[in-house]
């Protein structure tokens, strides 16, 4: 894992699972039935600025929701993918569709359903309370859990090797 830090350079596309990820995997469920979850501000600031730079940003979940709509469109996020079955083939159809080779993707997975995402992404990411399984294929585990900063450490480890960190347009939502 010491030399994952090579990888970053070529990074330019963040694939990311929601719950456990974007989210600390809690779910709290109203009468209503939609899912309320919590995600991280500086996760938020970090994927937005990815894309504003010009990165590629997707989420691949098997979860759905209105709320995780919202949110992930309230960021710019447009490459959305909720409620998927088949994680991997929905990653190959937007690898193809969107001309990019694994070499050149961060992905972040944080349970069994990722697994095979994790094995074919060139830089496979996990947060620290990642499922075991998860942690042992991830070239790079983050020193923060799900929904608590762990997609930023990523994002902004990838933007400071590539020089695009604390720029003049980076003080600005």
């Amino acid at each position: 894992m010491s030399n994952y830090k090579e990888l970053l350079k070529n990074i330019n596309t963040f694939i990311f699972d929601y719950d456990g990820v974007l989210t600390d995997g809690s779910v709290i469920t109203p009468n209503s039935g939609e899912a309320y979850r919590v995600s991280n501000v500086k996760d938020g600031y970090a994927l937005q600025l990815a894309i504003k730079k010009g990165y590629n940003v997707a989420i691949i979940s098997g979860s759905k929701g209105n709320g995780m709509m919202h949110r992930l469109k309230s960021l710019q996020i447009t490459d959305i993918f909720l409620g998927v079955e088949n994680k991997l083939e929905i990653y190959n159809d937007y690898l193809k569709n969107k001309s990019l080779e694994s070499s050149n993707v961060l992905f972040m997975g944080d349970d069994i359903p990722d697994y095979e995402i994790m094995t074919k992404a060139g830089l496979p990411t996990c947060p620290s309370d990642a499922a075991e399984e998860i942690k042992n294929v991830a070239k790079y585990i983050s020193h923060s859990s799900g929904g608590k900063g762990c997609a930023r450490d990523v994002i902004e480890q990838v933007m400071k090797i590539q020089g695009k960190w604390m720029n003049d347009d980076a003080y600005h939502w």
